[in-house]
Formats: structure tokens, sequence, C-alpha cells
């Protein structure tokens, strides 16, 4: 238990670096994502209003109606490409990609290239 207190720690120190540098805007707003140990979450985020355009789950309905996905790399795939169509549908091309102190690889990874696939520019 106190190794998962340092690691979270440390997410968190993560976290903080790179929020410094990383804001949305409503001409490029933040795509955040979350990762728990069942679920991945990704919303698009106007910081400068503090309102969330769009955001979508692995909880949404849509995710649930999809097939049985084979893993959770292709459960974040298919939310990346959910939420870059719901972002597209509202005229958002660009966004600027927070990946909220998580490492870049696996699931993160996985939903930011179904994000790219799905047309969002990032």
């Amino acid at each position: 238990m106190g190794s998962m207190n340092i690691r979270h720690q440390a997410r968190l120190k993560r976290k903080k670096r790179i929020r410094k540098k990383i804001h949305g805007t409503p001409q490029r707003p933040r795509l955040s994502v979350f990762r728990s140990a069942r679920h991945i979450y990704a919303q698009i985020v106007d910081d400068t209003t503090g309102r969330t355009l769009t955001a979508a789950s692995t909880l949404n309905q849509q995710a649930k109606d999809a097939p049985k996905f084979k893993n959770k790399v292709a459960a974040a795939n298919f939310i990346g490409e959910l939420v870059g169509e719901q972002a597209l549908n509202q005229g958002i091309k660009e966004v600027v990609f927070d990946r909220n102190g998580f490492l870049y690889h696996g699931r993160v990874k996985s939903l930011s290239e179904g994000a790219r696939k799905a047309g969002l520019i990032f």
C-alpha cells in the first residue's frame, strides 16, 4: 500500500508540472484523460470558462452497446474515436492533449491515436 501512495504522489507531481504549461482556449480546448483500473475517461474542456464541452468514457451507453472489447487498450481506442467524433460534431478540430500525469503509453496512447484517427489535430 505504501508504494501505491508514492506512485500516486508522483503522478500528481507530473500532473502539476504538465498543467503549468497546458491550458485550453475556446479555439483550442484541452483533451483531458483519466485512467482508472477499470475504465478510461476523456473530456474536452475550455479552461477560460471552465466548461466541459464534450466527454466520453467506457461507462457511456455507446461503449456499453459496442461489441465486447478484446482488452482495455481497444476500449481506450474506441473512446478516443468517440470523443473525437463528438468534438468534430461541435466544430472542434484542434485540441491540446493533457495526459493528466499518466505516462504516454498503453491506454493513454491508444486513446490519443483513436482521437487522431477520428480527425482531431494535436
